[in-house]
């Protein structure tokens, strides 16, 4: 017993003596856009972390400037074969995400989604770790409830162009579920939302890219349909936020959780956002819609709000300023 203290400071002295523990984090997908953000993020707030990637849209440039940290490991590796290693905590990012590039190869998305996550599972449940599952909105497909919440199941077509992702995605919660339920690992589940900000891959065909690259060229900027569907954008830095705050919720808590923001906008006020920031003169230009696009997208994050007290912070004008900014250093 320490002298002097009551039952409340020393409740106080084991919590920060548990947050001052270095935890090992594996981030698979941690050479994406978002994952080394997030690989980033982790490594500031005092762990070591591991980082797994193929490459196959994650680049080696977005962490090598991590390289010289002694807590930081980057393994060349593809989720879809097991992969053994004792850690503390596992954030499961590995996928193509950009409909460019899952539709490059669907049968290795769909791998990618469902092996993936009965690997990272399979660890998980092995070395009783925490995992977190990077899920998508693309769950609910072409919803028909606006804005989305959770408990919806979605409307998706299962043989689409875009199913490979979508499905996939949806496979993988339902084994992360399935996984809980029956070996008692601990999960969370994550619907991010549509995300952007620096490292985003300039070619990743995603519409705030496009955008951006297209007006810093001076080329027209390509608008699929007549540019009145919405979509919803959330700052990276945001969306760490509210990941790693799921991750160290209350052990009841699992998710599914919307992590976006609900402000929204449609691709025609995103263009000429982009316009006005980059002082382009690019035309807007209009193309065919793509099969089974969304007509709307936007995040119901109640539950986010009341269980991690979350809630973005970032509105578009700056994300857009700073991702510009980003766009003008590569380009």
């Amino acid at each position: 017993m320490f002298l002097g203290l009551s039952a409340r400071d020393l409740i106080t002295l084991s919590d920060k003596s548990e947050a001052m523990i270095k935890k090992k984090i594996l981030v698979t997908g941690g050479a994406g856009f978002l994952g080394s953000h997030l690989c980033e993020r982790l490594l500031g707030e005092g762990n070591e972390v591991v980082c797994l990637d193929n490459y196959f849209t994650g680049q080696k440039q977005n962490v090598v400037h991590l390289l010289s940290n002694p807590y930081f490991e980057l393994i060349r590796h593809d989720v879809t074969m097991p992969f053994y290693i004792e850690v503390d905590e596992i954030y499961n990012l590995a996928c193509p995400a950009s409909p460019i590039h899952y539709q490059y190869n669907p049968i290795k998305t769909v791998k990618t989604s469902v092996m993936g996550a009965i690997n990272m599972l399979g660890l998980a449940k092995r070395i009783k770790a925490r995992i977190l599952q990077a899920s998508t909105s693309e769950v609910y497909g072409d919803p028909e409830i606006h804005p989305q919440v959770e408990s919806y199941w979605g409307h998706v077509n299962p043989i689409g162009i875009r199913s490979c992702y979508d499905e996939g995605k949806r496979i993988a919660e339902t084994l992360f579920v399935n996984y809980h339920q029956q070996n008692k690992v601990r999960i969370k589940i994550m619907r991010i939302f549509n995300t952007y900000g620096p490292r985003m891959h300039p070619n990743d065909g995603r519409v705030v890219s496009n955008f951006i690259v297209q007006a810093l060229k001076g080329q027209d900027i390509t608008m699929y349909g007549d540019g009145l569907q919405s979509r919803s954008f959330c700052y990276v830095d945001d969306l760490l936020e509210g990941m790693i705050r799921l991750m160290n919720s209350r052990e009841d808590f699992t998710g599914p959780v919307n992590i976006g923001n609900p402000n929204e906008f449609t691709m025609l006020e995103l263009a000429e956002k982009v316009i006005l920031f980059t002082g382009s003169k690019s035309k807007i230009i209009h193309m065919p819609l793509p099969a089974d696009d969304p007509t709307q997208r936007q995040p119901d994050i109640t539950v986010a709000k009341r269980e991690l007290g979350w809630e973005p912070k970032v509105m578009l004008d700056e994300g857009l300023v700073r991702t510009i900014d980003y766009f003008k250093s590569i380009i």
